[in-house]
């Protein structure tokens, strides 16, 4: 059992917390503990009301729903987009909703990727989600360009982080893009976006954001930073729902350019039904959709935002954020010393995302022993347990109990009776 003055922390820290009541927002399972919003955040009532008004809308209105619907099913993307831009300190024009994470890095590397003989180079890091070096790489491919010669990862120096100043090295004369996380997902690491933007375009590198780990639970100001552009998922502390659209941010400098991969949604509404084979660019980002909007992955995101502006916007999210992480970073060090246990993930805030990353050699069975106490956590390749209580609707406590839970299943060695992982589903 906890020391009493860490259960009254927690009692106090969840009593004077001004997000408290959207919890109820949110089907969190009765008993269970759930870190693992940055993987697949809950459900939320009002994204499956929006997910239920565009069945109705469907059943109802069948065609006409693109015109008919409340919003019409052929403004939903940018009517989202204003939603999201304040999350990400964007105009509404600068934000495409459509794709995927992967998708759209594809669009942007085929729009913002134009070698020279002087440049003709990618940079990536060591310690990046395996989909974007995929993508990278095969871009490269596709190019007649080979991958050895063409693409370069920043290395880390501890295997977990990355230093900044290692980054501004890598952006050397022969670099034409970067491909950076804002936060990483193993670690947690917050990049300084706008230190490293500044110093790429100071030396010539346009430089683009996977910021699949960070929106919604840190806040960003692309365009006062000069973003050149980013994108990301919205399934994870957006709340949007598995497979939910994705999206990308392309600063209004480059509107000039042409999508490197055009499609008919992508021409202007006045003209998208002219069936021209020129194609008619719609004004600002929505050029770069491809195809039909997936209106049924759309929908939940739109209610999953709401939430977003009846809690005050991105600002007292990463304010509760910040105070989570560090009550549950508090916890651990006071009841998990000797057990084999690093605190993985850097421990400033200015620093840090929205988890905890707990490393321990038997990290993978210890995460089998936590779903059994109704705890989910989260595996990461070789050895970390990622804990990612969420602003919305994790409590103080959630993160004290996960804890307890976590120190029973150690001192009862309880972890042993799963088989050490050999591949598959994490």
């Amino acid at each position: 059992m906890f020391p009493t003055p860490l259960m009254e922390k927690a009692a106090a820290l969840d009593r004077a917390d001004p997000l408290a009541r959207f919890r109820g927002e949110f089907y969190v399972q009765p008993g269970e503990i759930y870190l693992d919003g940055n993987s697949l955040g809950l459900m939320g009532r009002p994204a499956e009301a929006a997910a239920v008004r565009a069945l109705a809308e469907w059943r109802a209105l069948g065609i006409n729903g693109w015109t008919d619907a409340s919003p019409p099913w052929v403004d939903l993307p940018e009517s989202i987009a204003a939603q999201l831009a304040p999350l990400v300190g964007a105009a509404a024009d600068e934000i495409c909703l459509t794709s995927s994470t992967t998708g759209n890095l594809h669009q942007l590397l085929a729009t913002l990727f134009v070698p020279t003989a002087q440049r003709s180079v990618i940079l990536g890091d060591q310690l990046n989600f395996s989909s974007d070096a995929h993508a990278i790489t095969s871009h490269l491919r596709l190019r007649g360009l080979d991958p050895a010669q063409h693409y370069r990862e920043v290395t880390s120096r501890d295997g977990r982080t990355l230093r900044e100043e290692d980054i501004v090295a890598a952006f050397t004369d022969d670099v034409a893009l970067a491909v950076l996380p804002a936060v990483l997902f193993t670690s947690g690491q917050l990049l300084d976006v706008a230190h490293l933007t500044r110093e790429a375009r100071a030396r010539g590198v346009m430089l683009g954001w996977d910021c699949s780990h960070s929106i919604g639970a840190v806040p960003h100001a692309f365009d006062a930073d000069g973003v050149d552009a980013a994108f990301w998922c919205s399934y994870k502390y957006l709340n949007g729902g598995p497979g939910a659209v994705g999206g990308l941010y392309l600063n209004r400098r480059h509107f000039d350019r042409a999508p490197g991969l055009a499609g008919w949604w992508g021409v202007k509404l006045s003209r998208r039904f002219a069936m021209s084979h020129t194609h008619e660019p719609a004004a600002g980002a929505a050029a770069f959709h491809v195809g039909t909007p997936h209106l049924l992955s759309l929908a939940p995101l739109q209610g999953a935002l709401e939430i977003f502006s009846a809690a005050g916007g991105i600002a007292p999210l990463r304010a509760k954020s910040l105070a989570l992480t560090r009550f549950l970073m508090e916890a651990i060090d006071a009841e998990l010393s000797g057990l084999g246990f690093t605190i993985s993930n850097p421990r400033a805030d200015a620093q840090r995302g929205g988890h905890v990353a707990l490393a321990h050699a038997e990290a993978w069975r210890i995460c089998q022993a936590l779903k059994v106490e109704k705890v989910v956590p989260d595996f990461r390749q070789p050895d970390v347990i990622r804990l990612a209580p969420t602003a919305l609707y994790s409590s103080f406590n959630d993160c004290l109990e996960a804890v307890v839970r976590l120190k029973h299943i150690m001192t009862t060695r309880a972890y042993e009776q799963f088989a050490a992982r050999t591949g598959g589903v994490t």
